[in-house]
């Protein structure tokens, strides 16, 4: 892609419109007059809104090469280690500022969006009552403070210090004298939860659209927050179970419990209608990005899911690009003993297993496994028409023969936008639902020391799994073993272990799974030991992930993203770069 807009601003000068003397002051044909513009504090508003599915590949906000490859449950994927920019974020060991470049562009593209969320505030602010009248102007307020927010979390989760860049710098046009160290990242996530809680203050629990921001998406937000802060600033020296702050993690208790008690939401009967386009906005959905295929909003492109473009199977899909590639060690963690409980200690001895259609063995399987993985010899997103087999793996010798299920519709659905080298889906993107905020609650439980609160919630969660059986993959009811359900009165230590290994089942290649192991502390030796034996991996003679050989992960280093060069290329001396990288 040309990123001449490069040569032109800066990241943080957030798309401003400036003037100079030297140049002349003619209105370009095609644009909006910015006085125009602002005046229409509702069509501002819709803007910010649009911003929320307006990336790419290359900048995916839902962030699932950050969440999910640089975890221990997925590989990049696609016709090799160079196939795109996102390698190093998978090994960490030759990641920099400027590898992956990609890192430039996801930044300035939520920049962009936060800035989106400046002009609505700014607009609501000078012509809200005027235009929409007071009640209404306070909701929307609220809604575009939520929309800064939730972009200004991913920033703030991806560089942990960021310049601050909110309406009252971007009205002074101080964009470029504003560091990204004047606030510290404590500070700047207090901000974030500010604007979280100016939405939960004034945005109604029901709104009349719901599309819109309503009061359950900003408390689910704001104990997001608070669970992030309650172990930390996320460096390992200073963060995990030994930081524990129980003033946030009771923010915690009490926001999940708001969602929890107020009926309007529950798990879906079966694990497998989460993730089926045709039951959007089910009953977990407490706030999803929403895309459209191109045929039903009559536009060349639809509001397809573009950021999971590249994630279809190969050879199912006529552009599935075959990125996002389940691991080995993901597989091995859904392995059931004897009682159907996980196999906290061995479940990674073995590297050449995994369940073959209509073989079963002795090994068994938590049923969310053939929700979440496709494998060789099982129907493809549960249709047998589309059944996978070895040929459906673009480069087995780097990435192996498992596929990502969940982020992709059913095959006879047909396909989204096929009118170039891309593929779009129409999927949904969840940005928080149901189950995860359960688990956040059962989470800050145990940590509160209601141990048995947070063991009764990860039973409901299991009980949902063993429900999960015979509606979509009954043609795998030989190789699940029914899970067994946990004992109350057990220590803390256990009740984090069995809730850890639940919230990795639950949210697998939902791009979570690093930014808990950075909260836990444990990401460098969860990663290193997963680097060490995902090396060895091995699919019934096809050796694969050899390439983890060269991977590290260093505390005190890579927790956080380097700030891209470009960014301190564009701003010289303005921004300070995260500790380790140069």
């Amino acid at each position: 892609m040309k990123k001449i807009y490069m040569i032109l601003m800066v990241a943080a000068s957030l798309l401003t419109a400036t003037s100079c003397d030297d140049f002349l002051e003619v209105k370009p044909s095609g644009t909006v007059d910015e006085e125009l513009a602002f005046s229409d504090p509702e069509g501002m508003l819709t803007a910010a809104y649009a911003s929320l599915g307006a990336d790419w590949y290359n900048y995916p906000f839902n962030l699932w090469p950050y969440g999910s490859l640089s975890s221990d449950d997925a590989m990049k994927g696609g016709s090799g280690t160079t196939d795109t920019n996102y390698h190093p974020v998978e090994v960490w060991s030759n990641l920099t500022a400027s590898q992956p470049d990609h890192m430039d562009e996801l930044w300035y593209r939520l920049y962009v969006s936060v800035s989106r969320a400046n002009r609505a505030i700014l607009a609501i602010q000078e012509y809200g009552e005027e235009k929409l009248g007071a009640e209404t102007a306070k909701v929307r307020m609220g809604e575009a403070r939520f929309l800064r927010a939730h972009f200004y979390f991913k920033l703030i989760q991806l560089w942990y210090q960021v310049p601050w860049i909110d309406e009252v710098v971007l009205k002074e046009a101080a964009q470029e004298q504003t560091r990204n160290d004047e606030f510290t990242h404590e500070q700047l996530m207090q901000k974030v939860i500010e604007d979280f809680e100016a939405a939960y203050n004034s945005v109604p629990e029901t709104p009349s659209d719901r599309a819109r921001v309503n009061k359950y998406a900003a408390a689910a937000m704001l104990a997001k927050c608070y669970l992030t802060l309650a172990y930390g600033d996320g460096y390992e020296a200073s963060n995990g179970y030994s930081h524990i702050n129980q003033q946030y993690m009771q923010k915690v208790v009490e926001l999940t419990g708001y969602i929890a008690n107020s009926g309007k939401f529950g798990y879906e009967a079966d694990f497998g209608d989460l993730f089926m386009e045709n039951n959007e906005g089910n009953i977990e959905t407490i706030f999803a990005v929403q895309h459209s295929d191109y045929i039903d909003d009559n536009t060349k492109f639809g509001r397809n899911n573009w950021s999971n473009m590249l994630n279809g199977c190969w050879g199912i899909w006529s552009k599935g690009w075959d990125f996002h590639k389940p691991t080995q060690n993901l597989v091995n963690a859904f392995k059931v003993d004897a009682n159907g409980f996980p196999m906290f200690d061995t479940y990674d001895n073995e590297h050449n297993i995994h369940p073959v259609n209509g073989i079963p063995v002795d090994q068994k399987w938590d049923p969310r496994l053939f929700h979440t993985v496709g494998m060789p010899t099982f129907p493809y997103k549960y249709e047998a028409q589309y059944t996978l087999t070895t040929d459906n793996s673009r480069n087995p010798a780097n990435y192996g023969f498992y596929t990502s299920l969940k982020e992709v519709p059913q095959r006879s659905l047909g396909e989204s936008y096929t009118e170039s080298t891309w593929q779009g889906f129409a999927m949904d993107d969840y940005v928080v639902r149901y189950t995860e905020v359960m688990l956040w609650r059962a989470e800050a439980l145990i940590e509160t020391g209601n141990i048995d609160g947070a063991i009764t919630i990860i039973n409901q969660i299991r009980a949902r799994a063993n429900n999960s059986v015979g509606k979509y993959i009954q043609y795998a009811a030989n190789q699940i073993r029914t899970l067994g359900y946990y004992q109350s009165g057990v220590s803390k230590e256990e009740a984090r272990k069995y809730l850890r290994w639940e919230k990795r089942l639950e949210m697998a290649m939902e791009p979570e799974r690093y930014f808990d192991l950075r909260r836990w502390g444990l990401a460098s030796s969860t990663l290193n030991a997963f680097f060490a034996s995902e090396k060895e991996g091995n699919y019934d003679g096809t050796a694969f992930a050899g390439y983890y050989g060269d991977a590290f992960y260093t505390a005190g280093k890579n927790e956080y993203w380097p700030i891209p060069y470009n960014q301190l290329f564009y701003v010289p001396g303005l921004y300070t770069q995260n500790k380790g990288y140069n």
